[in-house]
C-alpha cells in the first residue's frame, strides 16, 4: 500500500519553490491537483491516492512519478529500465465519448511510471502503453467524462471483445467497435442513451485498445 503523506509532503517542495519558498498547505496540494478540498481532506484522512490527478500534475510539471513514490531520479531509472515502463501520455487530446475529438499530435508528456504501480493499473502492460483523456459520458458507467485511460497500440483487431480508440474524420472515439456482416463498421457506446454510430471501413482507422483506465474524482 503506498502513502500519500510523503507524496503531499513531496508536492508541496515543488510549490514552495515556484512561490520561492513560501509555506504550501494542504489546501495549496489540493488547489494544483485540481481537487476540492474537502475531497482532498477525506482522501488523506483514508490515505486514498488520487493517481489521476498525480500523473497530471507529473506530465505538466515534467517530474517523473518515481521521484514522488520511492525517490528514484531518471538517471537511476535509466540503468534498471525492466523496472519501470514509460508511458506516452496526450494530456492535450481527449479520446471522445460522444462527439469527435482532437487527433493524436506530437504534444505529450513522458511519464516514467514503476512496473509495480503499472501493473495495478494496467496487468501484463507492454512497452507500447500510451494515455490520454476521455470527453463526454457515452461509455459511462464503464468510463467516466474527465479519466485517463491506457491504450494499447499493438491491439488493433477489433474481433476481440472490448473497448477502442478509432481515429475518424471527425477526430477520435472511444467506443466499442463491431464489423457487422455487410462489412459497415458499428460504434458502440456502453450508455443506452447513445445510439450506435455506422461508418465504412475505409472511413476509420483502429488506434489501439483500451487496456487500463484511472477514473476521474
Amino acid at each position: 500500500m503506498y502513502d500519500f503523506k510523503p507524496v503531499i509532503e513531496k508536492i508541496k517542495t515543488i510549490l514552495a519553490q515556484e512561490k520561492s519558498g513560501a509555506k504550501v498547505f494542504d489546501k495549496d496540494v489540493a488547489k494544483a491537483l485540481d481537487i476540492p478540498q474537502t475531497t482532498f481532506a477525506t482522501m488523506k484522512k483514508r490515505n486514498s491516492i488520487p493517481f489521476k490527478e498525480i500523473l497530471q500534475f507529473c506530465a505538466k510539471n515534467r517530474l517523473s512519478i518515481n521521484w514522488l513514490f520511492f525517490d528514484q531520479a531518471v538517471d537511476m531509472l535509466s540503468n534498471q529500465t525492466e523496472k519501470y515502463f514509460e508511458v506516452r501520455y496526450f494530456s492535450d487530446i481527449r479520446a471522445s465519448a460522444g462527439g469527435g475529438a482532437d487527433v493524436f499530435n506530437e504534444n505529450y508528456e513522458v511519464l516514467s511510471i514503476d512496473k509495480t504501480i503499472m501493473n495495478n493499473i494496467v496487468p501484463f502492460a507492454n512497452r507500447e502503453i500510451e494515455a490520454l483523456n476521455v470527453d463526454g459520458d457515452s461509455m459511462e458507467p464503464t468510463l467516466r467524462d474527465g479519466s485517463i485511460v491506457f491504450i494499447d497500440r499493438t491491439q488493433t483487431n477489433i474481433n476481440k471483445d472490448g473497448i477502442y480508440i478509432a481515429s475518424t474524420n471527425a477526430g477520435l472515439f472511444i467506443k466499442r467497435i463491431r464489423q457487422r456482416v455487410d462489412g459497415m463498421i458499428e460504434l458502440i457506446s456502453d450508455n443506452r442513451a447513445y445510439s450506435p454510430e455506422i461508418m465504412l471501413p475505409e472511413e476509420i482507422n483502429i488506434v489501439g485498445r483500451v487496456v487500463g483506465n484511472i477514473e476521474s474524482l
